[in-house]
């Protein structure tokens, strides 16, 4: 970044100038709109750049202040002659600079800095007024594609002064496909329709201007609306003006909503009953009978577990490995209510044995990490930066980060006789931390709640369950929809699903409230959330966008296909070939999506490719969600692949021997794969292929059954390797 005259359009500051400079208010603004206490400049963990440190985007100016003015017997600073000042020759360029030209001397930034040289680099008197808010105009607005808006910024102080700070204040867009940004606070909006956010930063605080941006199509003919759901999705594509989708058939329901709640594809005779059926509430009850199913709390409890950490490092994990699998699977298929199942989590103590959640604490064993992934998973918050700084993007500040861990601050370890493993338990003593920086001690909170003085006899982790599964929690129902929205949306109203806050509003505000008021009313039930969204007329909108809505990213005007999760896939080959993939440790016929931990990765190539995450992260970004080459080689060319084709008893040698007219196998084969009818063409080209003679290596002539099991394998492969099996849609 680069703050030049020419980007100059506002009220300049040297006009504003007070007679004693701040600072804190007029010199930290001028760097950080430069760039210089940027993470990538001298903002850089550990000594900064080149001998020179400076706090991140300035949240320490006392800190900054001493390294600029005092350090290196002040060498950097010249108030005799400004000018000559090395920070403003390395700046401007005037002497090598590794980060380049940073300040035009013509610029405003320019001027300030040297009128506060001239000043003789004060600090802040006790009179210079605090910053306490900040103001974007206009905060919301309606624009079309392709046109431009200058934003206006003004700092709001605490002796009632205002101050235009558009220059040096940072704008960013959430989404960069929607709308750009300049330096002087330009926002540009580029071709997609939808809801765009645009963060506006200053001193440590942050301000937004949402902009919608309609595509103005008429929206005569909407799907029929079945719930909350539908009134604030169908109300906002009215809005904005894209026309959504019609509702898919039945065969593509089938499908999507058995990948996306049991993990599977629907069997032949699943298939056959549901689109024989001609009852009105048939797709109701199909998402009935699949949340009773194992598969559910299969595939879920493999979502989850990969989430909390549930990873094997060496064989003396297995135990651990294995109990808390099972307890998070059994947790789901008895429908536990969520703020439960959170709570049991937080609050264990014993042995793995005796309380499988406790092997949650085997994985994550320091207080700052507990804190950091209950945040992130839980409260859909990221804390991370705010244990050495104030948040960049959010109001969270260190003392709040170590408020969150004091409520881990009294957990006590004692080694069992299994190595690796501890007896976890609550230590009496007054429930506090120290604050790393401050080194001052620090009392539990919730975040943005008052401290709390909590007994030394009484589980502080018990008051953080308390806290975060009270109904007023303005986090953690809203995190858990989200969260829930995304795995059948491929994106969430907020993204990325887990960085929840002010500077990133959701895509449909409206509907983020309804589902987290929904989620809470029904005692934190899992099922019902996943009931109300599958059951939405929402949910079962088309893939195929119309001539308008094929841009719409964010506001669901179509199901937006996406690749089949690397277990899922696995499974689903397994499934429709008629093999199986055997896993160590693990009864016969254990499918994918039951694996306990990452541990199986190691042996299934077909896992690795495909993206089955390690189980290091709370962030869904760890699972490998895009296609790439060496997927589509493995599909092809892969011997698992192939053997799974050729397997004994498969699906090819049942096809070629069984005593049916090809029509009717060929049928099987496209239920089977797609949940579908066979098109007339796919029909007459399958039989066609069917119908080829085959020769041997030699050239000679194969036997029938062995030439039409060798065509049932190519046809298998070829209905594998399309993009209709390979994604949900």
């Amino acid at each position: 970044m680069r703050f030049y005259a020419s980007s100059l359009a506002c009220v300049g500051f040297a006009a504003d100038l007070p007679h004693a400079a701040s600072f804190v208010n007029d010199v930290v603004p001028v760097l950080t709109k430069a760039g210089c206490n940027s993470g990538a400049c001298h903002a850089k963990a550990g000594m900064g750049q080149n001998g020179f440190q400076l706090s991140l985007l300035g949240f320490e100016p006392q800190e900054d202040y001493e390294h600029l003015v005092k350090e290196a017997r002040g060498r950097r600073v010249f108030a005799a002659s400004p000018e000559q000042s090395l920070l403003l020759m390395k700046a401007s360029g005037r002497v090598p600079h590794g980060g380049g030209m940073r300040l035009d001397p013509a610029s405003e930034g320019y001027r300030l800095l040297r009128a506060w040289l001239h000043q003789g680099t004060p600090f802040d008197q006790a009179t210079a007024p605090k910053l306490v808010s900040l103001d974007v105009q206009p905060p919301r607005k309606t624009l079309k594609t392709k046109s431009e808006q200058q934003l206006k910024v003004t700092a709001r102080y605490a002796d009632g002064r205002t101050r235009d700070v558009t220059l040096l204040a940072l704008f960013e867009a959430n989404d960069r496909a929607m709308a750009e940004t300049t330096e002087s606070g330009r926002v540009k909006i580029l071709d997609i329709p939808g809801n765009v956010a645009v963060m506006v930063r200053y001193q440590g605080l942050a301000a937004v201007c949402n902009v919608s941006v309609p595509l103005g199509a008429p929206v005569k003919h909407l799907p029929p609306s079945k719930g909350f759901i539908d009134q604030l999705v169908f109300a906002n594509l009215k809005l904005i003006g894209i026309p959504p989708s019609p509702v898919c058939d039945d065969a593509t329901f089938l499908r999507r909503v058995s990948l996306d709640v049991a993990g599977r594809l629907p069997t032949v005779a699943e298939a056959e009953a549901f689109l024989s059926s001609t009852e009105p509430t048939k797709r109701d009850k199909l998402v009935d009978e699949l949340l009773t199913t194992p598969d559910y709390a299969d595939f879920f409890a493999n979502k989850w577990t990969a989430l909390l950490k549930n990873k094997r490092d060496s064989a003396n994990d297995i135990t651990a490995n294995f109990a808390f699998h099972s307890w998070v699977r059994d947790s789901l298929l008895a429908n536990k209510p969520y703020d439960q199942l959170v709570r049991q989590l937080l609050a264990a103590t014993g042995t793995i044995e005796g309380n499988p959640p406790v092997a949650w604490y085997k994985r994550v064993k320091q207080p700052t990490e507990q804190l950091e992934d209950v945040a992130q998973l839980f409260l859909g918050v990221r804390m991370q930066c705010a244990q050495c700084h104030h948040h960049p993007f959010e109001r969270w500040s260190q003392h709040d980060y170590y408020s969150m861990s004091a409520f881990f601050s009294q957990i006590g370890r004692k080694p069992t006789a299994t190595a690796g493993e501890d007896v976890i338990f609550h230590k009496r003593g007054m429930a506090q931390t120290e604050n790393k920086k401050t080194k001052l001690p620090v009392k539990p909170a919730g975040l943005g709640d008052p401290t709390l003085d909590i007994p030394p006899d009484e589980d502080p982790r018990l008051r953080l369950a308390d806290w975060m599964g009270n109904k007023a929690n303005p986090f953690f129902a809203k995190s858990l929809v989200n969260r829930y929205w995304k795995h059948f949306f491929k994106r969430g109203l907020i993204e990325p699903e887990d960085d929840i806050r002010d500077t990133n509003p959701p895509s449909n505000p409206e509907l983020l409230d309804a589902l987290a008021k929904h989620f809470v009313e029904s005692g934190f039930d899992l099922k019902a959330v996943v009931r109300v969204i599958t059951q939405s007329s929402t949910y079962q909108l088309s893939a195929t966008p119309n001539q308008h809505n094929g841009v719409d990213r964010q506001n669901f005007s179509h199901f937006y296909p996406r690749r089949m999760q690397a277990e899922v896939l696995l499974d689903s080959i397994d499934q429709f070939t008629g093999a199986r993939t055997d896993f160590a440790d693990l009864p016969l016929g254990t499918r994918a999506i039951a694996l306990p931990d990452n541990s199986y990765n190691r042996g299934s190539a077909f896992l690795k490719v495909f993206g089955r995450p390690e189980g290091a992260s709370v962030c869904e970004c760890e699972r490998a969600s895009s296609a790439s080459l060496a997927q589509s080689l493995h599909l092809m060319n892969a011997a698992d692949v192939k053997a799974k084709l050729t397997t004994s008893g498969g699906r090819a040698e049942k096809l070629a021997k069984a005593d049916k007219p090809e029509p009717v196998k060929i049928r099987e084969m496209y239920l089977a794969a797609f949940a579908r009818e066979p098109q007339s063409h796919e029909q007459s080209v399958a039989e066609e292929y069917l119908a080829k003679p085959r020769e041997d290596a030699e050239g000679k002539p194969l036997p029938p059954e062995q030439s039409r099991r060798i065509a049932y394998e190519d046809l298998l492969w070829a209905l594998i390797n399309t993009k209709e099996f390979l994604y949900n849609h």
